[in-house]
C-alpha cells in the first residue's frame, strides 16, 4: 500500500507534504529493523493501517494554525507524525513512557525535518503544559484515559468543537463509553472504503479545563 492512498483522501497536500508522506515508509522500515515498533504485519501495510488511520482523526476535526495538539501514547509516532505533516502550522508534543519507541519516533521526526513536533520520554501524568486538544490509539480505556490526561486541555476554545479527546477506537464501544453523556463516535468507514476501517472510530469527548497543568 503506497503513499498515493494517502493523496486519494487527501487531494490538497502541497509537494512538500507529498514528499513527506512518501518518504515515511523508508524511515520505518529501516528504523524497525533496529527497534520493533511496528509489527511485522503491519510494517507492509503502513500507510492503510497507520497513516491513514491516524489521518482519520483530521476527517473529524481541522486543527486550527497555532493550535497544540498532545499526543498520548504515541508509540513509533501515530497518529501525531501523520498529523503534524497534515497540519504544518500545528504544534505536537508525543509523548510515550517507552524510550526506544520515542528513539524511533526522533528519528523519523528528524529524518522529515519536521519543525512542529517535540518527543517527550515520559508518562503523560508528569507532563506539563496544556493543548487544545489530545490524541490517541486505542491505549487505555476512556476512563482511565481520561484520568491520565486530566488537567492537560486549554481554557480556551479557539475551534467550533471545544477542547476535549479525539480517540480512535474499534469495535463496541457502549459500555467503556456509557458514563459519558456529551460523547460524539464517528464512524471511519463514512469517510474511507477500504475493509479495514469497517470497525474503527473516532471518538471525540469534550473536556473542562480544570487549571491543573
Amino acid at each position: 500500500m503506497q503513499a498515493e492512498l494517502i493523496f486519494n483522501y487527501f487531494t490538497t497536500l502541497t509537494d512538500q507534504q507529498k514528499a513527506h508522506f512518501t518518504d515515511l515508509e523508508a524511515l520505518y522500515q529501516d528504523w524497525n529493523k533496529k527497534i520493533n515498533v511496528v509489527s511485522r504485519k503491519d510494517i507492509d501495510e503502513l500507510y492503510l493501517r497507520h497513516v491513514l488511520h491516524s489521518l482519520g482523526i483530521a476527517k473529524i476535526q481541522d486543527f486550527h494554525s497555532g493550535s497544540s495538539i498532545l499526543d498520548v501514547g504515541t508509540g513509533g509516532g501515530f497518529p501525531g507524525i501523520p498529523l503534524a505533516i497534515l497540519f504544518p502550522e500545528v504544534q505536537f508534543t508525543l509523548v510515550d513512557a517507552i524510550g526506544k519507541k520515542i528513539k524511533v519516533v526522533q528519528e523519523v521526526v528528524d529524518g522529515l525535518q519536521l519543525k512542529n513536533v517535540k518527543a517527550h520520554h515520559t508518562r503523560v501524568e508528569e507532563l506539563h503544559g496544556q493543548f487544545d486538544f489530545i490524541v490517541s490509539r486505542a491505549v487505555a480505556a476512556m476512563p482511565t484515559f481520561v484520568r491520565w490526561t486530566k488537567g492537560k486541555i486549554k481554557k480556551e476554545s479557539t475551534h467550533e468543537r471545544k477542547n476535549g479527546i479525539l480517540y480512535l477506537k474499534g469495535g463496541d464501544l457502549t459500555e467503556e463509553l456509557s458514563g459519558y453523556k456529551n460523547v460524539e463516535i464517528f464512524e471511519l468507514k463514512n469517510y474511507f472504503s477500504e475493509d479495514f476501517f469497517e470497525t474503527k472510530k473516532v471518538v471525540y469527548l469534550p473536556q473542562k479545563y480544570t487549571g491543573k497543568a
